[in-house]
């Protein structure tokens, strides 16, 4: 009975598939004008991170910036440079030029200061931000062979967008380990008990 399952869900898939390639084959190409504008996108997801990252930073004991789940693991300051140090290396791919104070080989590990780890993150995002906001929208397009066949300049945005978000996630789970709840967390928390608190004396006049 169980191959019997096994064999009929493996028939519905591969129908399935077959479908979806005989749609995808016969289906007309889209010519259509993008409604999708990934530079203003781009900087909208790029800021929301930036604040995370700085008001997580700013909400970290000091004494917490050295912790690393494992020795083979960056440390918690070493996670929130390494995203400075990324905005730099990741635009440079597309031949941004990083300022001449940018060590890339020692960046990491160059303070576990708090205020300077927040600095690093707002002269990188300035980087960012600038870098970005000064490329005409067809730059998103242009094609950068060194990459690969078809990689261009908004795809090295885009992979940014995604590596902030990748190390926000990893910031976040430093965090959690150490007892410490994101502030937008703690906001969104207050906000949900003061309308719970609103409603339910509303439902008592």
């Amino acid at each position: 009975m169980t191959r019997f399952r096994l064999a009929t869900g493996l028939m519905l898939v591969t129908l399935a598939l077959g479908t979806t390639n005989s749609r995808a084959q016969n289906a007309s190409p889209d010519t259509s004008a993008p409604s999708y504008d990934l530079k203003a996108q781009a900087l909208l997801d790029l800021d929301q991170a930036q604040k995370k990252f700085v008001t997580l930073a700013n909400a970290t004991p000091a004494g917490k910036l050295t912790w690393r789940p494992s020795e083979d693991s960056r440390s918690f300051a070493e996670v929130l440079l390494h995203v400075a140090a990324e905005r730099y290396q990741i635009l440079k791919m597309m031949g941004a030029t990083p300022p001449e104070s940018f060590h890339e080989k020692d960046f990491e590990k160059s303070t576990t200061d708090q205020a300077k780890i927040v600095d690093e993150l707002n002269r990188s995002w300035d980087f960012a931000q600038k870098t970005i906001n000064g490329m005409p929208n067809a730059d998103f397009a242009k094609l950068l062979p060194k990459l690969g066949p078809q990689a261009n300049a908004g795809d090295v945005v885009y992979i940014l967008v995604a590596d902030a978000h990748e190390h926000l996630g990893q910031a976040v789970a430093y965090a959690r380990m150490n007892g410490i709840v994101p502030p937008w967390t703690v906001d969104a928390l207050k906000r949900a008990a003061e309308k719970k608190a609103a409603e339910k004396k509303a439902d008592q006049k």
